[in-house]
């Protein structure tokens, strides 16, 4: 999993300096909340429905090889193949020999998080295959040469002028007149897509979950391409992680109420689809060949740790919604398919820590991510722990270990600690204008450039405490 993750202060100082992107990541920090918050509304107790998913996931993890295996058992019953691969090069390995087994020239792609992780699409291309997004915005993306800037609005970061001139730049098509209204884009992309569905060799989709009960593989989606990724090729790859199963179809509905809701507000996704197996003999159409790939890379690492909660993650976006950096820098920032604060937990478990050790610190600790989480994910409690392994393996920069140790130190003497904090509250004090404080000197000048500060009281509260102790006893 390559990743740009050690780049996330120059990359997060440029995005702060997009108008575009701002005024898009205002718009999520603007609605999403309050279209989610209203589909939870429609729950009785929400909050009881949270707790249930949270055993649910916590009940699977436990138990995590016998439900892969149960979902394997039944998929060879159903006539189709489960391989299982254990980092991306294996993924992307089994997966071009399906492709060339099949003869594949042209393969066709629903959005898959999983499969933007193993570079799926510059492997095969790499084999001389064609790939095709077939998601809209990850359509959008592949043709700029980007990768996705939010796990379910890929193409968030774009504009409807870039869009325009992106499609006038690759479809080769006479128009009337140039695009300009989002419903002639729209068209334009189903009309060239449509082409490439009935075309496709092979048609590759990722996973929302898989039913071991069953053996069968629900996909969510808005836009119904994956239902046609999955069914017109001849043959069928499904890619995806380990963490995705659930024990029965009860379980999947569960997940499947929440998710909707989390992410974009809805009762239920606009199609719900699941499959099983291959095209059986009395079904009119369908793929003959069907396969699942299910990806370790790192998450069985996972297991057992205090990082195992991270993997009842649904994918539903909630905590990047919500999380005051994400929508202040973007996803591109992150410089991992996965952002956000389900990213800067989970690249340093699947890339590294190493790979992603900025990630972790990208964060204000308000615990919001927690807050919305649906199966309630304890992230600012993972955040503190990759921050720990951080600090013991001294990979933080020497001025923050020296800042650290000093603290520490004027910890230690409640003299000297009342002493500063109360000089610090003065100075403060006297930096302020009407009630707040809009630059600071030295290495609060950063913090102050794209924030204001509130004026502190000008004492300490263990000075005003003693104060009104003291009132106290002359009372």
């Amino acid at each position: 999993m390559q990743t740009t993750s050690l780049k996330f202060r120059q990359l997060a100082s440029q995005a702060l300096a997009d108008e575009t992107l701002r005024t898009a990541l205002g718009d999520v920090e603007r609605i999403m909340p309050v279209i989610r918050n209203s589909a939870l509304d429609q729950l009785e107790n929400p909050e009881a429905w949270f707790d249930r998913a949270s055993a649910s996931r916590d009940r699977t993890l436990a138990e995590l090889d016998v439900y892969l295996e149960a979902f394997e058992q039944k998929v060879q019953q159903l006539g189709g193949h489960v391989h299982w691969a254990a980092d991306g090069t294996e993924a992307c390995e089994i997966i071009a020999g399906i492709c060339e087994t099949a003869g594949a020239r042209t393969v066709t792609k629903s959005k898959s998080m999983v499969t933007e992780e193993i570079e799926l699409n510059a492997f095969l291309e790499s084999r001389d295959m064609t790939v095709v997004e077939t998601d809209l915005g990850e359509y959008i993306i592949q043709l700029r040469g980007e990768r996705p800037s939010h796990i379910l609005a890929p193409a968030l970061h774009v504009t409807l002028s870039e869009v325009a001139e992106t499609f006038h730049r690759h479809h080769d098509l006479e128009r009337a007149a140039p695009l300009r209204e989002p419903t002639e884009m729209l068209l334009e992309a189903r009309a060239v897509l449509r082409d490439r569905f009935l075309s496709a060799d092979v048609g590759i989709t990722g996973a929302n979950f898989l039913v071991a009960e069953t053996g069968g593989v629900v996909i969510v989606t808005n836009e119904g391409n994956a239902d046609l990724t999955a069914s017109l090729p001849d043959t069928h790859i499904v890619v995806t992680g380990i963490e995705k199963v659930v024990p029965t179809l009860e379980d999947a509905g569960l997940m499947l109420r929440l998710l909707a809701r989390s992410a974009a507000g809805q009762r239920l996704s606009t199609y719900t689809t699941l499959i099983h197996g291959p095209r059986r003999a009395e079904d009119s159409s369908g793929p003959s060949n069907f396969h699942v790939v299910l990806l370790d890379n790192g998450r069985s690492d996972m297991l057992g740790t205090q990082l195992q909660e991270m993997l009842r993650c649904i994918r539903c976006s909630a905590c990047i919604n919500h999380c005051p950096v994400y929508t202040a820098v973007g996803g591109h920032a992150y410089g991992s398919v996965y952002s956000g604060p389900m990213g800067a937990v989970l690249t340093p478990g699947l890339a590294g820590l190493h790979a992603a050790a900025h990630l972790p610190n990208a964060s204000t600790f308000c615990g919001r991510c927690e807050e919305v989480c649906p199966v309630r994910i304890p992230i600012p409690k993972m955040l503190r722990y990759w921050r720990d392994r951080e600090f013991e393996r001294r990979m933080t920069p020497r001025s923050v270990r020296y800042g650290l140790d000093w603290w520490t130190h004027m910890n230690a003497s409640p003299r000297i600690y009342r002493s500063l904090l109360g000089i610090a509250a003065r100075l403060l004090r006297g930096l302020s204008s009407r009630g707040w404080i809009t630059r600071l000197p030295g290495p609060g000048r950063a913090w102050t450039r794209y924030r204001d500060m509130p004026t502190p009281a000008g004492q300490t509260f263990q000075h005003q405490w003693r104060r009104t102790r003291g009132r106290a006893g002359e009372s």
